[in-house]
């Protein structure tokens, strides 16, 4: 049949899958992640994401595809799965490992994952965001521990900085939403040192400051600072700096005399 020729009486029978009409309206945003969460046939919400050729449809827990590879919520499940029964077996991970085609489902795994957190967060659903990328975290470090060749075990890690930044941003934002700024700050402190350790880790200390992760954590670091009310006497070391680097000596010899007066016990 040529591409001419009208559709057979068996393919006029088939359901219309052109989705055209789920598009229409929806138009793509280069640069942007487009989101929306909708109720699936099944009566489920399922997660849409607009891409370039059409969307990507999403479950909202669970594997993202839907799928239950072995019967288990996912292949990474399966494989912690194995190694469990492994160490039962010999009481011991000696002699667990992780072939080049098991890495290569699982980083293919971690992808729909990401592509989920990153809708996830846009939608601000914190919580959810922070199960994908704890999830995420898990996979570089079981293939760094158990795959078989290096490659496999370091090709991932090139991403945690990321993971974890979106991790510390999506608890942080819980917190900070809650107006409980001070554990706010403590998680994304606690991130900006994970990052560091990360490079310092590989030898790469110096690319710890150009790191755009550890930038977006500090933005967000001063953002909750901000909010967080400032005592008395912090306040007035503040203006001292100020006072000094503006050369307002007198003011500056004043702020010093409170200072003192505060630090003195009555």
């Amino acid at each position: 049949m040529s591409r001419s020729d009208p559709p057979s009486r068996d393919e006029r029978r088939l359901p219309n899958r052109d989705i055209s009409h789920v598009l229409k309206g929806w138009d793509y945003e280069p640069g942007t992640i487009n989101v929306r969460k909708i109720s699936g046939a099944d009566g489920s919400p399922k997660l849409q994401m607009r891409v370039d050729l059409g969307l990507l449809q999403m479950e909202m827990t669970g594997r993202p595809d839907g799928a239950r590879p072995h019967g288990c919520e996912s292949l990474l499940d399966y494989y912690e799965t194995e190694l469990n029964e492994h160490r039962i077996r010999h009481g011991t991970d000696l002699g667990f490992h992780l072939t080049a085609d098991q890495c290569h489902v699982l980083r293919e795994e971690a992808e729909m994952y990401y592509r989920r957190y990153l809708g996830l967060f846009v939608l601000e659903d914190f919580v959810a965001v922070m199960r994908d990328t704890a999830r995420n975290l898990r996979v570089l470090d079981f293939c760094g521990k158990f795959a078989n060749d290096e490659h496999d075990r370091l090709i991932l890690e090139q991403y945690r900085p990321y993971i974890v930044m979106m991790n510390c941003r999506a608890e942080a934002s819980i917190h900070y939403n809650n107006k409980d700024y001070k554990p706010a700050l403590a998680v994304v402190d606690k991130g900006i040192e994970s990052i560091r350790d990360f490079f310092s880790r590989f030898g790469q200390d110096e690319a710890f400051a150009k790191s755009n992760e550890v930038r977006v954590l500090k933005k967000f670091a001063r953002e909750i600072r901000r909010k967080i009310p400032m005592d008395p006497l912090t306040r007035l070391r503040h203006q001292l700096d100020k006072a000094i680097k503006t050369e307002r000596y007198e003011e500056a010899a004043k702020l010093h005399d409170q200072i003192k007066r505060m630090q003195t016990p009555a």
